[in-house]
């Protein structure tokens, strides 16, 4: 039996290396099945203005002012994952190349960086992925990395959930942001409930959390998301997400911090996504969020339009045009980004 999984696996191998279809799944027996997937993605983008990004090539929800008028080229977001299914266990891992590490100067070398490594069977899922309180149907389809990361919910952490049909609760990380974090004895806890149907889906979610200050105080902190994707016309869909209360670092990738001294902080989160099919191979979406915070009152606000060219179902071409500001600093700049991406 183990000289024929590893006939079968060579021979899916083989396979893979020779063909130009998404997706390489390879069955080991009946009850075992081993799947490879991924992309390789290519990005060239300008920056002019006088603010960039705190990550440099996509925008997060926070940048370093100064003048800046930046030409790169990268291909960290490209990305490769496995799953292996023996009847109701599945395990997940994947890497991106968003890790660091390299330099411009010789080799520009780029460090894998883990984005999910989970076990599931049946109901329970433990291990690394995208957090309960994110509904990632809601996320925007974007040339630039995640589209207004400003004002989405966008975090993936280590968890222990249970799924029982539509409703979800989690135990996740605890981290005080900004905060002590070595006192961080209690779980996050996320619980979502999802309303799908032909129509799309909608998700509300609620989380509750400990925060430890740095003066030694602890305080509760709840917060809350209602989030969406809505068929329309044909196969164009309206994507949203409303975020409100403490939070914090679950959205918008530190537009918002959980504590700011010794107070936790409050925000107010939107983002609003409308995608068109002008035919079948070619697609637009345009986009506008914005996230604003009481104690520290910041205000982050990012829009963007972009076209997509599907040239094979593997293959796809895009465009996008757009504007990153943060209004509390008085910095803005604007932005042109290209991407290649074929998808494995």
């Amino acid at each position: 039996m183990f000289k024929m999984k590893k006939l079968l696996l060579a021979t899916g191998l083989l396979a893979m290396a020779g063909s130009a279809t998404a997706g390489y799944e390879i069955k080991l027996s009946d009850k075992d099945t081993i799947t490879f997937g991924g992309y390789v993605k290519l990005d060239a983008r300008y920056v002019d203005g006088n603010i960039n990004s705190i990550v440099n090539d996509y925008w997060v929800g926070a940048g370093n002012v100064g003048d800046i008028s930046r030409t790169s080229f990268r291909a960290t977001e490209t990305r490769i994952n496995t799953k292996y299914v023996h009847g109701d266990v599945t395990g997940f891992i994947e890497f991106d190349l968003h890790g660091g590490g390299g330099n411009e100067i010789v080799s520009n070398s780029s460090n894998p960086r883990l984005r999910h490594a989970f076990i599931k069977y049946k109901n329970i899922l433990v291990g690394q992925t995208w957090s309960t309180f994110v509904n990632t149907s809601a996320l925007v389809d974007g040339v630039d990395f995640g589209g207004p990361l400003n004002a989405s919910a966008f975090i993936r952490q280590g968890q222990v959930r249970y799924t029982q049909g539509n409703f979800q609760v989690a135990l996740e990380n605890p981290e005080s942001d900004k905060g002590d974090s070595s006192q961080d004895s209690m779980p996050d806890v996320v619980a979502k409930y999802t309303f799908n149907g032909d129509w799309g889906n909608v998700s509300v979610a609620g989380l509750a959390r400990q925060l430890n200050t740095v003066g030694g105080n602890s305080e509760s902190a709840f917060g809350y998301g209602i989030t969406g994707k809505i068929n329309t016309y044909g196969k164009d869909d309206l994507r949203f997400q409303i975020h409100g209360g403490e939070t914090g670092r679950y959205v918008g990738v530190v537009a918002a911090r959980d504590l700011v001294g010794e107070k936790v902080e409050e925000s107010k989160s939107y983002m609003v996504a409308y995608r068109h099919f002008w035919s079948d191979d070619i697609r637009s979406t345009a986009f506008y969020g914005k996230t604003s915070t009481e104690v520290a009152d910041t205000d982050r606000r990012h829009w963007g339009v972009n076209l997509f060219k599907s040239y094979t179902k593997e293959l796809s071409f895009g465009v996008e045009v757009g504007n990153f500001e943060s209004v509390d600093q008085n910095a803005d700049s604007d932005y042109v980004q290209f991407s290649a991406k074929y998808v494995l």
